[in-house]
């Protein structure tokens, strides 16, 4: 089916406004750097992936229309900023405790197995739930089909923004995980790495507390 010149046009803007986002290093860029720092473009690549199912989710939920059920259900919301605010708060708690008193292997950063990323599988459930656990995201994709789609969007038009979103966010996030998998940026992670642990500790506690208190 067609979409038709305009909604060409609305995919493409559909892709910078969420390329321009996803520029915005929060809760899915901390879980991916984490990951491909300590424990390499294996670990990287599977948090992105992890990313990308919580996107596609997200982008699904915006075509069923789970926005309205939070507006209708305002409850239901507050639960999943709650319960998603928590998580953040416990992971960036978890790096603080590992940067003021986790074990060291002998270049000086955490070895992955005793930070617990012990297989790929860890990596990936810990950016999926990074980005399940803000359910702003999807309102995100709610004001982007209300501002940027037709308002009866073709089922063509819609599954394919699903698609740009994801597709937007594979480029960038699989770049920043090749990129912080390099040797030359592990091997400063080694040398600073209960700095870094301890910023990143406290930036997904200020993430997790905004989510939980915002309204």
């Amino acid at each position: 089916m067609s979409m038709g010149v305009d909604g060409i046009g609305a995919l493409w803007t559909v892709a910078l406004i969420w390329g321009a986002a996803a520029l915005v290093p929060g809760p899915d860029f901390l879980a991916i750097a984490r990951a491909s720092i300590g424990g390499g473009h294996r670990h990287g690549l599977a948090c992105v992936v992890g990313v990308l199912c919580g996107t596609a989710a997200w982008g699904a939920a915006g075509v069923l229309g789970v926005s309205a059920l939070f507006v209708a259900a305002p409850w239901l919301y507050l639960g999943f900023k709650v319960v998603g605010g928590g998580y953040l708060i416990l992971v960036g708690l978890q790096l603080l405790r590992g940067a003021l008193w986790g074990g060291t292997t002998a270049a000086g950063a955490p070895s992955v197995a005793a930070r617990g990323d012990a297989t790929a599988w860890r990596s990936f459930t810990r950016g999926l739930a990074a980005n399940l656990s803000n359910p702003k995201t999807a309102i995100f994709v709610a004001s982007i089909f209300a501002t940027i789609l037709p308002p009866s969007p073709s089922a063509a038009l819609a599954l394919s923004t699903v698609g740009v979103t994801t597709g937007v966010s594979l480029l960038w996030y699989a770049a920043v995980a090749c990129f912080l998998s390099t040797p030359t940026v592990r091997r400063a992670y080694q040398r600073a790495w209960r700095w870094l642990a301890g910023i990143a500790g406290g930036l997904f506690i200020l993430f997790g507390a905004r989510l939980a208190v915002e309204r």
